[in-house]
């Protein structure tokens, strides 16, 4: 058993070429092998997103606090609020962050596949991030 206690892992700000906005990232585990969890509670400021990108054995994001968005490649753009539970098939191309004018906090758990557990693509355009819920 290992404890990881808390403030033992500093936050650290999102990298831009990840996100636009900013994001918070704080660490929670990253799993040594055989285990592949990688874990962390990512706080998102109005209008700050992820850009697009995939996950090798899907993601699954639980929000804590705020309002949020998330969208698939080809979906409505859906809104997710405190409670509720997001789950990215492995592949499948998709962004998150907080709303225009709230805040979001989530967990964000992904496994690894050979060392990866995303892969970043391009940022999501101001145009498609302003679209309106459902569309």
């Amino acid at each position: 058993m290992k404890i990881l206690e808390a403030g033992s892992r500093p936050s650290v700000r999102a990298p831009h070429e990840y996100f636009t906005g900013t994001v918070f990232q704080d660490p929670i585990i990253a799993a040594e092998a055989p285990a592949r969890l990688v874990s962390a509670r990512v706080s998102f400021e109005p209008g700050a997103r992820t850009a697009w990108h995939t996950h090798p054995l899907g993601q699954t994001l639980y929000v804590v606090t705020g309002i949020g968005r998330v969208q698939s490649l080809g979906g409505p753009i859906i809104e997710i609020r405190p409670g509720d539970v997001v789950w990215i098939p492995p592949g499948e191309k998709h962004w998150h962050g907080a709303s225009p004018t709230n805040a979001m906090t989530h967990i964000a758990m992904q496994e690894a596949l050979d060392g990866s557990h995303a892969t970043w693509l391009e940022q999501v355009s101001d145009e498609d991030y302003a679209g309106a819920v459902g569309e």
